[in-house]
């Protein structure tokens, strides 16, 4: 098992031998918030800190917007960063470990970050419309018209958008992203499935209409990784030197560093997208208009991992089938890796992401 999974699952199970009882299933998450709750106040965590220098271009209600920009030449690209459980500095982690500098040397002179804001009380009924509303600002402050990259839970909001806003894309790359549901099974999509969605809401209880970080971290990971396993996602070979022991103490910041999400934009992501596969099968409501995939016509690259339980290659390619692009024009590229991997592993942002860089900087305005 991939070492970035193997946390993943390890305290998965014994809920759901208990999903046939919602009571027991929404107790089993009322003990892991407070377990959560006990371990948080024993320590103070610190904040990750970006890599490389950036200004904030928006401050909006969701996000703040980074500007990653070197130069004004170029079709502007946007990379939108999951909001799930961990925050946006995945995207530039350490030296070495970041989509942003590969990016910035595949010739992408404006560049630009979503960086999601932990939900705070009053943003608790923020649901998936405010942030795509947001997002749709910030690709219009970029320029109007963008290469789009959605990496992990980004990846289903900028399939989401691209459809909402087909003529606001001009390419579109979805990497490590829970796109088709019903195409293979992942451990979300399969816990999603199979717990009732009283434990769910039991976790939105304990957050007082929120998730909290610390809560999710708990439930998804109880057990942190190990350096073996750090080593293992950054993709590192040989002894360790200098510069791989810090980007190992940065990925623990980054992984013991959580962020709280809205309680009603999580129950709906969870039910509308993990339970019932809507957005892929066109029954997505945005903004008030109902999403079909078809009507994404650009061109589409599709990155997955080899090893990826999180977003497995089925839930990735799947969606080729049901957007309206031409198959000629759909690239899928398969990395040696596990779900992490594809966004901070050293090899993979040397060997697979500059071929997807350069490709979408020869791109036009």
């Amino acid at each position: 098992m991939a070492a970035d999974q193997r946390f993943l699952q390890s305290f998965f199970w014994p809920w759901l031998a208990a999903a046939s009882a919602g009571k027991a299933a929404a107790s089993a998450m009322t003990e892991l918030a407070q377990r959560a709750d006990a371990r948080n106040g024993k320590s103070k965590i610190e904040r990750p800190q970006w890599t490389t220098g950036n200004a904030v271009a928006l401050e909006l209600p969701t996000m703040q917007f980074r500007d990653f920009s070197s130069g004004q030449a170029g079709v502007p690209t946007v990379i939108c960063a999951p909001f799930a459980l961990h925050n946006s500095v995945i995207a530039d982690l350490a030296p070495g470990h970041s989509l942003v500098a590969t990016l910035r040397k595949a010739r992408h002179e404006r560049l630009f970050v979503t960086d999601w804001r932990s939900a705070t009380p009053d943003m608790r009924l923020f649901s998936i419309d405010t942030y795509l509303a947001d997002l749709n600002v910030a690709v219009d402050e970029a320029g109007g018209r963008v290469n789009l990259i959605g990496i992990c839970q980004g990846g289903w909001m900028s399939l989401l958008f691209a459809a909402r806003f087909p003529g606001k894309v001009r390419h579109l790359v979805l990497a490590g992203a829970p796109l088709d549901i019903a195409v293979g099974v992942s451990t979300p999509s399969r816990l999603a499935k199979n717990l009732p969605i009283a434990a769910f809401q039991e976790l939105v209880n304990a957050g007082d209409g929120r998730v909290l970080g610390r809560h999710l971290l708990e439930f998804w990971s109880p057990q942190r990784p190990n350096e073996a396993e750090v080593r293992d996602i950054l993709q590192f070979d040989g002894e360790s030197s200098k510069r791989e022991q810090e980007a190992q103490s940065r990925f623990n910041i980054w992984h013991e560093w959580t962020v709280d999400l809205p309680g009603a934009f999580y129950l709906q992501v969870v039910e509308q997208l993990f339970r019932e596969n809507r957005l892929a099968e066109g029954r997505f409501v945005a903004l008030g208009k109902q999403i079909d995939p078809k009507n994404i016509r650009v061109p589409l690259h599709l990155l997955a991992g080899r090893d990826d339980d999180t977003a497995p290659e089925g839930q990735v390619f799947g969606i080729a089938r049901r957007v309206g692009t031409s198959r000629k024009r759909i690239k899928t590229t398969t990395a040696p890796c596990g779900h992490l991997g594809l966004f901070l592993g050293a090899k993979t942002l040397k060997e697979t992401w500059p071929k997807i860089g350069r490709s979408l900087a020869g791109s036009k305005a």
